[in-house]
């Protein structure tokens, strides 16, 4: 990520409450399968990627460019003009 301009070194998982699930309008999972909790009015997409755990980088470069396409698409939709 700092390839791209982005620090994420402090950072880490963190797990949705409830609550912040409930104040969204889409929720976009990677894998967590029957653990996510569903609500109602709530859009749910499930982007299908490789796991970059234990993987060079090269190896997570192309997950992380598979997101960034996927986020920029999520976008244009989401705000038309963007």
């Amino acid at each position: 990520m700092a390839e791209k301009g982005i620090d994420i070194g402090n950072d880490g998982p963190q797990r949705w409450t409830d609550e912040m699930i409930r104040g969204v309008d889409v929720v976009v999972t990677m894998g967590c399968g029957d653990e996510c909790p569903i609500f109602s009015g709530v859009r749910y997409l499930d982007w299908d990627l490789d796991d970059p755990s234990g993987k060079s980088i090269d190896e997570v470069r192309p997950i992380r460019d598979a997101i960034e396409r996927r986020v920029l698409h999520l976008i244009s939709e989401l705000i038309p003009g963007v």
